[in-house]
């Protein structure tokens, strides 16, 4: 398993794998204030929608040193958290395990620590079972031999260890099965070049890498057998927001007759957004596409248009796999049955 982050609770320090430095280098930043986690988690050093909950969860352990009314620090640590970003539904599922957690904590700080950490690692271990029970049920809908397209990152430093919709790839590695994959690069941000590929391969995972636009054409020529893709939220009837480009790649399955299948944790399903319609996407900053990486490669004046997520319609959608079963369309009464 590759970690996003480990907590040092003697330092109160959170040790975050800096995912912006993949894959040329492997950056451990130390952060022990609540600010230089939301910068960690707006700037994207920490991605991947399990990650950002974990993060923030750890997060707010680091508003206790040295606070003299620590459960304040804590309140307070949990709403600016909650501003970080807007998508993905886990960061508010974690802030709210841990907002109950502080009201039913000792008023102690050394207790109070003691008893949110417990919480946050609670959570982490929680998504690392759930991390093997999705590659599992994602594993029954494979053959041996099988290849499969998936797009941005959703591997073992998006979760808390074995990931979400790669994670089939990673327990056929284990058990010694032949799976391949197709990783779309992910414009704008290359998530799928610089962290999937390099994940795949430390796995020992036969991996290609080719750019989004290639995808239609990959498919057309018979190379691929499933597509798997993560969620940062989906909705109560199915409708599934997804890094950009994942809407298209649906489109794609579809006109293909490629099955297109959804992996997340039951804590990506929010019954209180009815359709994709109501899900907020996040839009960032212009620079991403004009100037990548450093480089200007557009005109400085020119309009840009940057979301960060697409909704997928859950009539495109074939299963959306949990760690607690596969739900097959229509989505709506599965979804509230594994949500529970």
């Amino acid at each position: 398993m590759i970690v996003p982050l480990r907590y040092d609770a003697d330092a109160r320090v959170v040790h975050l794998l800096d995912q912006t430095e993949l894959p040329v280098r492997e950056v451990w930043l130390p952060l022990g204030t609540v600010d230089a986690m939301a910068e960690a988690i707006r700037s994207l050093r920490v991605r991947g929608a399990p990650a950002i909950g974990h993060a923030a969860a750890y997060g707010v352990l680091l508003a206790l040193r040295g606070a003299s009314d620590p459960k304040a620090a804590a309140r307070d640590a949990i709403a600016a958290l909650r501003t970080t970003r807007p998508t993905a539904v886990n960061l508010f599922w974690a802030l709210d395990r841990m907002a109950e957690s502080v009201e039913s904590g000792p008023d102690d700080a050394d207790a109070l620590h003691a008893h949110l950490k417990a919480e946050a690692d609670r959570m982490f271990a929680e998504d690392q079972d759930a991390g093997i029970a999705l590659g599992t049920h994602g594993l029954s809908l494979l053959q041996d031999g099988a290849t499969v397209m998936t797009i941005c990152h959703t591997g073992g430093v998006a979760t808390s260890g074995y990931g979400t919709a790669i994670a089939p790839l990673l327990i056929a590695a284990e058990r010694g099965l032949d799976l391949k994959a197709f990783a779309c690069e992910t414009r704008p941000l290359l998530q799928g070049a610089r962290i999937t590929a390099w994940e795949l391969e430390k796995a020992g995972v036969d991996v290609t890498l080719i750019t989004d636009s290639m995808a239609a054409f990959v498919m057309k020529q018979g190379r691929v057998d499933a597509v798997f893709v993560g969620a940062d939220r989906i909705a109560a009837n199915g409708d599934t927001a997804n890094k950009i480009g994942t809407y298209g790649l649906a489109v794609l399955a579809r006109a293909h007759g490629i099955p297109f299948y959804v992996s997340a944790p039951v804590s990506t399903v929010d019954p209180m957004t009815p359709t994709g319609d109501a899900i907020e996407i996040e839009e960032r900053s212009a620079r991403e596409i004009t100037h990548g990486f450093g480089r200007q490669t557009a005109p400085e004046t020119v309009n840009v248009y940057n979301p960060a997520f697409d909704v997928t319609p859950a009539a495109l959608i074939s299963a959306i796999v949990t760690e607690r079963g596969i739900v097959r369309p229509p989505f709506e009464a599965g979804l509230r049955a594994v949500a529970g």
